[in-house]
């Protein structure tokens, strides 16, 4: 798991360097705080299955297979937000709840064909307090769809504390995976001002 981690850290550190020297011109997103637990998560997802993503989605590209290399050329090209690879069966939204339906409608497909893969669909929690999530939870769970919605909680929407925007959270389902983090990076860039 060491050497894992290390290697995502790493990553995020080269997006780092690359975009403080004014190369990316376009907002990044990137992960640190946790990396055990989806190092954990993504030894139950196989390759053949679909990851939904969100904006903050380096790590679940570079945990389902898709090359580094490929990743950074994207992410150079402004691509940060909306990392899809279909090769690698990997789907990113920068939209808010978009990779919701997205994961549902693929569910779906996968259970009207018949196949054997999953899907999982990863949200923040203030997304996980939203209606599209919901929604989109009961429709999975009344037609009983190949989906797994996991939530990584940092307790913030942006720069909001998400208590804070909603007063009452929602109950966890107890088939969501839900886990807390902090977050080491802020919610874009790295904290440092770029001029380009």
């Amino acid at each position: 798991m060491k050497n894992i981690k290390k290697k995502l850290i790493d990553f995020e550190n080269k997006i780092k360097k690359i975009y403080e020297a004014g190369k990316i011109r376009a907002p990044i997103h990137l992960s640190r705080g946790n990396e055990r637990q989806l190092i954990k998560i993504f030894k139950r997802i196989k390759k053949d299955d679909w990851v939904i993503s969100n904006w903050r989605s380096h790590y679940h590209a570079l945990l389902h297979g898709v090359p580094e290399k490929t990743i950074l050329n994207e992410i150079i090209r402004g691509k940060s937000m909306s990392l899809n690879f279909n090769k690698y069966k990997f789907i990113a939204s920068s939209i808010v709840a978009g990779g919701i339906p997205i994961g549902l409608g693929v569910a779906l497909a996968i259970k009207r064909r018949k196949l054997k893969n999953k899907v999982f669909v990863f949200l923040g929690d203030m997304t996980f307090e939203t209606g599209t999530f919901h929604e989109c939870y009961k429709y999975a769970k009344n037609f009983k769809l190949p989906i797994k919605f996991v939530v990584e909680d940092n307790g913030l929407s942006t720069n909001t504390p998400t208590k804070s925007a909603w007063k009452v959270l929602s109950k966890k389902p107890n088939d969501v995976i839900y886990y807390k983090y902090k977050r080491g990076f802020p919610h874009h860039g790295t904290g440092s001002w770029i001029l380009f």
